[in-house]
Formats: C-alpha cells, sequence, structure tokens
C-alpha cells in the first residue's frame, strides 16, 4: 500500500488554509469577521498631512480611528502597515496602551486582512507616524494571499484579469487610474464651462454608423432583432443639434469595435464625442488644444511631458499640415498630382506601400500616410484635409473638392482625435451613404449604412457645425506614461480563460 501522506501539503504551510483556521478560530472565540460599520475618523494620508510636523519622539493624547488593510506585520504585530485609499500609516500595538485580551486578539491578523484600530498619535523615536493603538477590530477577514511584497504582482495578465489584487500591491497601478478619473473630471469640467450639455444616446444601434468600423453584432430577444454596439454617437448626437437641444453637446461614454487588439487598441473603449453649432474644423482645432494643453498643465503643472522617453511640448502652438502636404514631405511624391486611383496605386507600390487592388484615390493616400508619415507625428500636429472618400460624414473641402474638412490630432505617432466641418447637405449625405452600401455590398465589413433617419433630420436642418471625438484611453496613456492600453482601463477586454 502506497503511502500518500507526504504528498499533502502541511497545513499551515498553506496560506489559504491557514487563513481559513484562523478565520475559525476567530469565530470560534465569539468575534465578528465580518462586522456591518466602523466608525473612522481620519485616512491616512490626513494624519501623516496634520502631523507632519510632529516631532520624532513625541506622544499625543490625540484620539483617531483609522481602518484599511494590513500591508505588513512586524514583531509578532508590534507593528502593522495599514493601508487606505489615500496611503499608509503604522499602528503599533503594545502591552502599554493594549489590554492582554486585545494583543492576543493579533494572532488572528494576517497579511491583506482589513482592520480598524483606535488610539493616540504618535512619532517614533525613527520618525515613523503611527497610532499607537488602545483598541484594535477584524473588519473584513481575508482568505486570499496577497503577493510576496518584494516581487508583487509580477505575471501581467493576472494583473489585468485580478486587477483588484494588482491596485492593493501596485501603486503606480492606483496613480494611473485616478489620473483617468481626474482626466475625464477635467474634460467634462471643461465642456460645461464653455456652455456644452452632457447627453446620452443609445448603445444599441439599429443601423451602424458614425464611424468606419467592423461592429459588434447582439439580439434583442423582446424585439426579435439584431442590434449592433455602437461604434461611434455621432449621428445621434447631430440629430440633438437639428432639434436645437442646445448649441453644444457632447457625451463620454462607451464605444464597441469588433476589431484588433493591441498596446493601443482595445475592443471597448471610451471616448468623448462632441458637436458645436455655428462652428467649423478651423474653430474645433482652437477648441481640441486648448483642453489638451490645459488638461495637461492641470495634471503635471506643465506643458512639457515625457512619454516613454520622448518629450512631448504641448505648450507650442501645435502644428496643422494637410495630409497630402505630409506625403510629399516624407516622400516627395504629390498625390493631388494623381487624377485617379490608377497613378496613385502605382504611386504607392512604387513607395513599397501596399494597397488593395481597386483601391481609390482616397484610400491610397490613407495608405501612403499611415505608413510613410503616421508614426513619425510625436510632437502634438493636426493633420488636415483628409480625401472625400474615406470621410462619409465631413463636409467637401472649400478649396478642393476632392478633399473634405477633416482633421485628425496625433501625439506619439498616434490618432487623438477625429474631426470635422460637419456635412450637412442631405442630398451630398445620401450620395456618400449610397457610396458607402455599395463597398459594404462589395465586402467592406467597416462600411457604413445607409440610415435613412439621419438624411431626414438632415433635411429638417442642421446648421453649420463642427464635431470632434477623442479616445480618453489613448489620452491617458500618453498623459500618465503607460505602455499599454490595458494599463490605463480598470478592467480591459480579455480572452476568457477555459
Amino acid at each position: 500500500m502506497t503511502d500518500n501522506t507526504a504528498k499533502s501539503e502541511p497545513l499551515l504551510t498553506n496560506p489559504r488554509v491557514a487563513k481559513e483556521e484562523k478565520l475559525k478560530a476567530l469565530i470560534a472565540a465569539g468575534h465578528d469577521a465580518y462586522p456591518h460599520v466602523f466608525d473612522r475618523s481620519h485616512q491616512a494620508q490626513e494624519l501623516q498631512d496634520k502631523y507632519a510636523e510632529l516631532p520624532v519622539g513625541t506622544e499625543t493624547e490625540d484620539k483617531v480611528a483609522v481602518a484599511g488593510r494590513i500591508m505588513s506585520m512586524r514583531n509578532n504585530g508590534l507593528f502593522i502597515d495599514l493601508q487606505d485609499a489615500s496611503g499608509k500609516i503604522q499602528v503599533f500595538c503594545h502591552k502599554d496602551s493594549m489590554s492582554a485580551e486585545m494583543l492576543a486578539y493579533l494572532d488572528y491578523f494576517d497579511l491583506g486582512d482589513i482592520i480598524g484600530a483606535r488610539g493616540t498619535i504618535r512619532r517614533t523615536p525613527r520618525g515613523e507616524l503611527s497610532v499607537r493603538a488602545t483598541e484594535i477590530l477584524m473588519l473584513t477577514k481575508s482568505l486570499q494571499p496577497l503577493p510576496e511584497k518584494y516581487h508583487g504582482l509580477a505575471d501581467i495578465e493576472q494583473r489585468y484579469r485580478q486587477r483588484y489584487i494588482d491596485l492593493i500591491v501596485t501603486e503606480e497601478s492606483r496613480k494611473t487610474l485616478r489620473a483617468r478619473s481626474k482626466i475625464v473630471q477635467f474634460i467634462r469640467n471643461y465642456m460645461d464651462a464653455m456652455g456644452a450639455i452632457e447627453v446620452e444616446t443609445p448603445m444599441l444601434h439599429g443601423i451602424m454608423g458614425g464611424a468606419s468600423a467592423k461592429p459588434f453584432v447582439t439580439h434583442h430577444n423582446a424585439l426579435d432583432a439584431d442590434f449592433f454596439l455602437r461604434v461611434a454617437p455621432e449621428l445621434y448626437l447631430k440629430r440633438l443639434i437639428v432639434g436645437g437641444l442646445a448649441d453644444a453637446v457632447y457625451e463620454i461614454n462607451r464605444c464597441f469595435r469588433n476589431e484588433g487588439v493591441s498596446i493601443k487598441h482595445n475592443p471597448e473603449f471610451t471616448s468623448i464625442e462632441s458637436y458645436h453649432a455655428f462652428k467649423d474644423y478651423n474653430d474645433i482645432m482652437d477648441l481640441v488644444e486648448d483642453l489638451v494643453r490645459k488638461l495637461v498643465i492641470s495634471l503635471h503643472g506643465t506643458a512639457t511631458i515625457t512619454y516613454s522617453g520622448k518629450e512631448i511640448d504641448f505648450g507650442k502652438p501645435w502644428a496643422r499640415r494637410s495630409m497630402v502636404d505630409l506625403i510629399k514631405d516624407k516622400t516627395g511624391v504629390d498625390f493631388l498630382s494623381f487624377a485617379d486611383g490608377v497613378s496613385a496605386r502605382k504611386a504607392a507600390t512604387d513607395l513599397k506601400v501596399y494597397v488593395a487592388e481597386g483601391a481609390s484615390w482616397g484610400h491610397v493616400v490613407e495608405a501612403v500616410f499611415a505608413d510613410k508619415v503616421e508614426d513619425k507625428l510625436i510632437q502634438p500636429t493636426h493633420v488636415t484635409d483628409f480625401p472625400m472618400e474615406i470621410s462619409p460624414l465631413a463636409k467637401t473641402h472649400r478649396g478642393n473638392p476632392r478633399l473634405v474638412e477633416r482633421f485628425e490630432t496625433y501625439v506619439n505617432g498616434w490618432e487623438l482625435a477625429n474631426a470635422f466641418t460637419e456635412l450637412n447637405d442631405p442630398k451630398v449625405q445620401l450620395e456618400r451613404f449610397n457610396a458607402q452600401v455599395a463597398a459594404r455590398d462589395s465586402g467592406d465589413e467597416e462600411a457604413q449604412m445607409l440610415d435613412e433617419d439621419f438624411v431626414t433630420a438632415l433635411e429638417v436642418g442642421l446648421p453649420p457645425t463642427g464635431g470632434w471625438g477623442m479616445g480618453i484611453d489613448r489620452l491617458t496613456m500618453i498623459l500618465t506614461d503607460s505602455g499599454n492600453i490595458r494599463d490605463v482601463i480598470a478592467f480591459p477586454t480579455l480572452k476568457p480563460k477555459k
């Protein structure tokens, strides 16, 4: 008979089992492992700030109550590092200020437990601000062991799948997501201050439109109909301008695009999209530039930041260059000199840029720009005057009918914002939609659909309008020096575990 006992992990070397045993002992001793409430007087950082000038070795009679998670215990619980949402503070558990019963209570505590402590403020002879505890209380018994202190959460995928653990042990993750919250709040305050009103539009669209993208499809049981998760709120927001709800509207919300995943792409992303009556794309360039510059200064105290080792200056006037001029700068080829897609495709081939067979002039220009120019635009740059074929919702350029009044803002070689002088001629819009339908019928899954009601809205009358959208996730990456879009999304899209 084989003895299998050697294969079993000893009870106390398994952290989870050891925690379970302490929980049982705690309950058996008559203690509540999960009480309902704790009356906390201060957060850790409040005390650090309030007593910043308290001299070393000084004891006070000031009574406080703190609560947080145990991040470390030393000398059999004599010193406990407590972490709450604001920061850390030390809890000093000594026989001079705690009863024997209360000191024995320390035996139930483990790393990761959430506890409350009441006592007085002191600064230790080593200079550590501490709460000299008179009472401690278990608030939540943690049953899962935290990652080892000095190695942290080494498994990158676990960081994203179990963000709650990542936030406990990784200060940088907490800083990044808090910065994201400040970014969103700043944008909202900026828009409100200029008189724009925040609105909500549908997430489920019966017709896919507002951007060229591959959508997610879902089924509505009650209506027995398929809907698309929105790729953009554009067409609904412009309906609100038609209706005269306000001269400026905006929405900060989720969009969904069933496309690739990369360090700067997540299928579910957050954007702001906004429309301004009686404005054009020149006005919107000014707005985007002013908003982002002020945001950077608000977050960093300066308009110049460093991203991935590169210095980026948001303070200087941003470059404004047309797409075809930027291509000409980099390649020497003027694509406006080509009358059609055939000659443009040949020029792209000569430049060793792949373009699809039969690609239009506008799609060729787009491909050459992406290959030869895009990643070189490190400093903030407004790329203007796009080909009409790739911009079905933008107004025709006043100086060249092959182009539209559209710009994209690039920083660090990434598209950050996209904006138009909005097309408001219903007949032209219908022609553009029909061209998109033909492209979709030919196999282009990203081409937009015909939205007849939107054309009707334009027939009612959309005033001259400037519109823009900006990705919050990518903006946050740049402003927090984050190398992966998953770092700035609390719960990024991941492949399900089998």
